[in-house]
């Protein structure tokens, strides 16, 4: 089979899963509908900006030098806390809940082959003349296309409720979305391999619950690593999680006070991170689908 053959056959099953998606506007709304809660009610209601902030009837009352203290004091916090004195809470967890909508769109992935195995398709595809690495790289490919819509509609969604936007220049852009499609190809084939070696959806959505919270919470999307305790900062240190939602703050919350240096140090961890799991992925379910017929 020729190359041209190979992407023609990776774009059609591609373009089903895309299709798929976009047909059903309801599902895309249920997606965003659990990220979008999250920064309208647990951005805005754990506010902790505002609790760092003095009341303007308390600095009348002092020293104009004690002022400018405590005003010091105030914009060191909030920069050890958020990178950034100028970030308030709700566009630093706004931006971090980018990388949830991935997480999500890696879990839709493993239960579109699920969906297929039951509808009978997957017996169809089998039975037919495709590469078994062209069904699972599709569904891969499809769901972090997926994750990257979604996480541009969270986006969307934060903007008219405050979020506060400094891009660091179209390369830092281009870095994040790239660092957030390579978490969402790790994240699909880590869970289409489970779809395809765990056939009972019950088994599969049992997973699905067990770790999405504790992999978010786990992280460094919700709140930064200096106020964790410290045998949780390892474990949100090897989160990918928290590389995603840190690339995604410093190419659009920091401007260009950023090192390119620094995004792209992020990206690559990304990338490695991604090439190791679309590789396992692929192999596990590869050899779980030669199993099928």
């Amino acid at each position: 089979m020729s190359s041209l053959e190979l992407f023609s056959e990776l774009w059609a099953l591609t373009e089903r899963e895309l299709a798929k998606f976009l047909r059903s506007p309801v599902i895309v709304l249920m997606m965003i509908i659990q990220p979008a809660l999250w920064i309208g009610l647990f951005g805005k209601a754990f506010n902790v900006t505002g609790l760092l902030r003095i009341p303007e009837e308390v600095l009348e009352k002092l020293p104009p030098y004690v002022t400018q203290q405590v005003q010091q004091i105030v914009n060191e916090s909030l920069r050890r806390l958020f990178g950034s004195p100028d970030v308030d809470y709700f566009s630093y967890m706004a931006v971090g809940m980018a990388a949830v909508a991935v997480l999500f769109a890696g879990f839709s992935g493993g239960m579109s082959m699920s969906w297929d195995r039951r509808l009978g398709y997957l017996e169809k595809l089998l039975a037919a003349p495709v590469r078994r690495e062209s069904i699972l790289l599709a569904k891969v490919l499809g769901a972090s296309v997926r994750g990257l819509i979604q996480a541009s509609l969270i986006l969307l969604i934060a903007a008219p409720m405050g979020l506060r936007l400094r891009p660091a220049g179209a390369a830092g852009v281009a870095l994040a979305a790239l660092g957030l499609f390579a978490l969402a190809l790790g994240l699909s084939s880590l869970f289409t391999a489970v779809t395809v070696r765990v056939k009972s959806w019950e088994v599969q959505m049992a997973a699905m619950n067990l770790l999405n919270l504790p992999l978010m919470f786990a992280s460094r999307v919700l709140y930064p690593s200096s106020i964790m305790p410290s045998w949780l900062r390892p474990v949100a240190e090897a989160n990918p999680l928290s590389h995603a939602a840190d690339l995604c703050r410093e190419a659009l919350l920091y401007g260009n006070s950023v090192a390119l240096t620094s995004l792209l140090a992020e990206a690559l961890i990304l990338a490695a991170f991604s090439g190791a799991l679309l590789l396992g992925g692929l192999l596990v379910a590869r050899r779980a689908l030669e199993t099928v017929e």
